[in-house]
């Protein structure tokens, strides 16, 4: 990340944001549509020259002159109606050899909300309505959150309508010595969590 201009889409807190700066990023942009969130992303970067702004990623636009060379969003872009908009919208704002890293809900996991959990992992998934497309509402921390579901072929169809080429893709397979209890492990093997993409501007060079 040395000299590396970078933007954080759906930053929540900006964690990230330090940790880029002391590792040689040039500056670092987090944006977040929730004001509860950007007062403790001002807060951890307190000190630096990151800078947080608000923004709603249905309608974000870069802000005029601005050029990235590392793009993130941590599972953020799943809440994002018009996904296609906001990566054609991010790609404008990159310079060439920009990267793209972004993680979302795993599709198997979006497409319906019917598993055997224990301790926020679920042990079995009951898959359906997989190549059904569109929005989801399912329970989180007390209140319905709306995500939208695609498939696999969406998410790679998007990347590359937008001028992005896949590079590396990510379903989280756990690693034992990540884990205290072995029986959390096995648990893990069951359903995937996530999905991680890693892109870069199709016509870098």
């Amino acid at each position: 990340v040395q000299d590396c201009h970078a933007l954080d889409l759906g930053c929540g807190d900006a964690s990230t944001g330090p940790w880029l700066l002391a590792s040689g990023a040039a500056s670092y942009l987090g944006v977040d549509g929730s004001h509860r969130m950007l007062t403790q992303a001002r807060a951890i970067l307190s000190g630096t020259s990151g800078m947080v702004q608000l923004g709603d990623l249905e309608t974000w636009e870069p802000p005029p002159g601005t050029r990235f060379d590392i793009v993130l969003a941590r599972m953020s872009l799943q809440h994002v109606a018009d996904l296609g908009r906001l990566l054609r919208a991010v790609r404008d704002a990159c310079r060439p050899g920009a990267r793209l890293v972004f993680s979302v809900e795993h599709p198997l996991l979006t497409c319906s909300h019917d598993g055997d959990w224990k301790d926020d992992v679920p042990r079995s998934w009951r898959v359906r309505d997989y190549h059904r497309e569109g929005a989801r509402t399912c329970p989180r921390l007390g209140a319905q959150v709306r995500k939208y579901h695609r498939t696999f072929e969406t998410y790679f169809r998007l990347l590359d309508e937008a001028g992005f080429r896949l590079c590396r893709l990510s379903e989280g397979s756990p690693i034992p010595s990540e884990f205290s209890e072995r029986d959390a492990y096995e648990r893990r093997l069951n359903v995937p969590m996530c999905a991680t993409f890693g892109a870069e501007v199709a016509d870098a060079g």
